[in-house]
């Protein structure tokens, strides 16, 4: 067998199909299918690299012959669909919210005009904030608001939808509510630029929110979906995907691009990276295992972003020593960097945003009446080999 070398980060397709063992076209499938990430080859760009990661783990997948219960835990991990779903899908590389381009969407839309299409509505409307800064931290005001509404609120489960979409149309405004606490009746992107005194902003901030709004089956829309296949409020569910959604490896990736931007204009860019890299074994930043050609969120948001130089220097080198550009963390950090937003500016966005794709996923899960209980597989001791004792 071809000897490969493992410390690099992309192999060519003869080192690519000596792992899988497979033909050509199979591994041209699984590029196609978001399993594999790859890059034109600098040195010819008729060839294309492939990324070791995504080669190994589908190698790994392919050895031997798998039970079905090995099959099912993987579907869980970057996996195939595992619920049908008419709201969202990635295909060729791009983002379609019910068959529409994302990103075509994200040029006129308002978050409001996204909601309506993810939640098959008319319109949507989200209420005014009250007068007063919220006694917490924003995010911290936000779970407080939905754990009570989530106590009170009724079940989502046997009730109609028309009243279920005004009812999510209200959760969402609570949200709203804690999330960007002032008075004025104007589109959510308007409400908070100018609450954050950035009104300059408003036209980016809206393009952000309508790209966040939705994407598939990510962890935190799962969760929400999980928990509205229970019966449970849709502030339940809702509350359920913000909890998912603080995660650093979610919506607090921003931290680490902040992190990544304070040691860049301290070291340099490249450096920042080599640093990151060595440490963490990845950075944050940049790439995305769905988006093999590179997140079609971002890039739309960067192209109308003139990003402050440091940011600027960080995807240049990202992109040139990880071969991955950005992805939409790394566009949030830079919209909150060149406009000097909050600094907690893009968990607000992406929380606001995902708000919405979390009641269409609860939605459409109440509708299907379906409970999402997958089974464990146990990897314990054998069964009936201990026993417990008071006196041992």
């Amino acid at each position: 067998m071809q000897s490969i070398n493992m410390n690099t980060l992309w192999i060519t397709a003869e080192e690519a199909l000596a792992l899988l063992g497979t033909k050509p076209q199979t591994l041209y499938a699984n590029v196609s299918r978001g399993r594999i990430r790859a890059k034109a080859d600098s040195s010819d760009p008729r060839r294309s690299l492939y990324q070791l990661s995504d080669v190994k783990r589908l190698a790994e997948r392919n050895a031997g012959r798998r039970q079905s219960a090995a099959v099912a835990a993987e579907t869980i991990r970057w996996g195939d669909p595992i619920l049908p779903t008419t709201i969202s899908t990635i295909a060729d590389g791009k983002l379609f919210y019910r068959g529409v381009d994302a990103v075509e969407l994200s040029r006129h839309a308002t978050l409001e005009e996204a909601a309506a299409l993810l939640w098959n509505t008319a319109s949507v409307r989200i209420s005014a904030g009250g007068e007063n800064e919220p006694e917490a931290s924003r995010m911290g005001s936000a779970f407080m608001r939905l754990a009570a509404r989530s106590a009170t609120d009724l079940p989502a489960l046997g009730r109609n939808a028309s009243v279920l979409r005004v009812e999510a149309a209200d959760v969402l405004s609570a949200l709203a509510e804690a999330l960007a606490p002032w008075p004025e009746q104007l589109p959510l992107h308007d409400r908070l630029a100018l609450g954050w005194q950035r009104p300059q902003a408003a036209e980016l901030i809206r393009k952000a929110l309508v790209l966040a709004a939705e994407h598939e089956l990510n962890v935190s829309a799962f969760a929400a979906r999980v928990t509205a296949s229970s019966g449970a409020a849709l502030s339940a569910a809702v509350l359920a995907g913000l909890t998912a959604l603080s995660g650093p490896r979610h919506g607090g990736a921003w931290v680490s691009i902040s992190l990544l931007a304070e040691q860049a204009a301290s070291v340099g860019a490249r450096e920042a990276i080599r640093s990151a890299l060595s440490s963490e074994g990845l950075v944050r930043a940049f790439g995305h295992r769905l988006y093999p050609q590179g997140d079609p969120r971002a890039k739309a948001l960067m192209a109308d972003l003139d990003a402050p130089e440091l940011y600027a220097n960080l995807a240049e080198a990202g992109e040139e020593m990880l071969g991955e550009p950005v992805n939409i963390d790394f566009a949030l950090a830079a919209l909150a960097a060149k406009f000097r937003l909050p600094e907690d500016a893009p968990l607000v966005i992406f929380a606001l945003a995902h708000a919405v794709g979390w009641l269409a996923h609860a939605l459409e899960q109440v509708e299907s009446g379906h409970l999402i209980r997958p089974r464990a597989r146990y990897t314990g001791p054998a069964i009936g080999s201990r026993s417990y004792g008071l006196g041992e």
